[in-house]
């Protein structure tokens, strides 16, 4: 009887499965032999062509615009220091004074021989105006026959010729002297020095007592104070080589500093290099900053908001679009229904799009999802990309 209880259930078991299954939905189709199966269906958008008007940002460095060490071109020791760092200094104003003992005994021996060398000439000049006054009264005397010795007359004019020559020499060698003297009285004015233009002082390196100048052994190396300009720099911007074509000078680039937050400052470029560091490939450009109220400071790391411009149309294509792998960096073309991977260099990026170089046209489809998993010369369908 158990056996055939046990056949009953199985039974009605299996007739129950079918009515669930009916129940909790529908079993999967089984496909049939023959049936077209449906393409991946892949967003497409078109290449655009169009002009680059975007900025990058750059790191940049402020600096002076002028900047100098002072040196002592006399040697001699400090006497007095009149500034010290953080002074404000005039064009011409004095920093400095030095003393040089030497200078003052070269200046009062050549001072001697100038007064030597002129009482000389003063000497010949004297002799020459009465030779000369011999030897005209004689001349004249000579017009009357025998009352001048012809033989007196020519030692007369000799004597006043030699002493020409002679007040000649002297007056040549009183204006070495004095050339000499001029050149001392140079070199202690040399002790003084003074401000080669407005701005700050912001390094003292010597004291007083310190010797210093070219003879001064290893003090000729050292300077006696640095001065900055603190109301003009220098903004040097390394911009990389692909940025720095298309921008020309004038134009007016925003920079931020670390020590203004939130405060933008604008110059203008005023100066291009044209010449690319093989070591950097980046290429120097300054822009001139004006500061009246000396607010930024030289040495600061500042950001430009440096103009990429392109002089010509290019190629673009949104940022998603552009896939690579460890070999090779492209973009997938749909042509007639069938995907292409066409490979192109990457330029700069505007908003959602960025530059690609490649055998690309304007118009062309390409996916806006460059992936390696769509392979070259798949069969796909397409959608428009929705608008943004």
């Amino acid at each position: 009887m158990r056996p055939r209880i046990g056949c009953v259930a199985l039974l009605t078991l299996c007739l129950c499965l079918p009515s669930c299954n009916r129940g909790n939905g529908v079993p999967e189709p089984t496909p049939q032999p023959g049936t077209p199966q449906p393409l991946p269906q892949v967003e497409v958008t078109e290449v655009k062509s169009q002009m680059l008007a975007t900025t990058a940002r750059l790191p940049a460095e402020l600096k002076p615009y002028d900047s100098v060490d002072v040196f002592a071109k006399q040697t001699g020791f400090v006497k007095s220091i009149k500034v010290d760092r953080g002074s404000r200094v005039g064009q011409g104003q004095l920093v400095a004074e030095l003393v040089a003992p030497e200078l003052a005994a070269q200046r009062a021996q050549a001072s001697a021989q100038y007064e030597s060398a002129q009482s000389q000439l003063a000497a010949a000049q004297a002799k020459l105006a009465a030779d000369q006054a011999t030897y005209e009264h004689m001349n004249n005397a000579a017009k009357v026959p025998g009352v001048v010795a012809a033989n007196d007359l020519d030692i007369a004019q000799r004597a006043a010729q030699a002493d020409a020559a002679s007040v000649e020499a002297l007056r040549k060698g009183a204006a070495a002297v004095q050339e000499g003297l001029r050149a001392v009285t140079q070199l202690e004015s040399y002790l003084t020095i003074t401000a080669p233009f407005s701005g700050e002082v912001t390094t003292r390196y010597v004291s007083v007592g310190a010797l210093v100048g070219p003879g001064a052994g290893p003090g000729a190396t050292t300077p006696i104070v640095r001065i900055e300009t603190t109301n003009r720099h220098r903004l040097v911007v390394p911009v990389p080589e692909n940025q720095a074509a298309g921008v020309p000078e004038g134009s007016m680039v925003n920079f931020t500093v670390p020590s203004f937050p939130g405060k933008v400052f604008r110059a203008p470029i005023a100066r291009i290099s044209r010449d690319v560091d093989p070591k950097t490939r980046t290429m120097p450009v300054e822009l001139d900053v004006r500061d009246p109220g000396g607010q930024l400071v030289p040495g600061t790391f500042c950001e430009v908001e440096w103009p990429v411009r392109r002089t010509y149309a290019t190629l673009f294509v949104p940022v998603t679009a552009v896939g690579g792998n460890l070999e090779r960096t492209f973009v997938l073309r749909v042509k007639n229904s069938h995907v292409e991977w066409i490979d192109v260099k990457t330029g700069a990026t505007s908003g959602d799009l960025i530059e690609v170089f490649g055998d690309l046209s304007e118009g062309d489809q390409v996916a806006t999802k460059g992936t390696d998993q769509i392979k070259a010369g798949a069969e796909v369908s397409t959608r428009p990309a929705a608008p943004k």
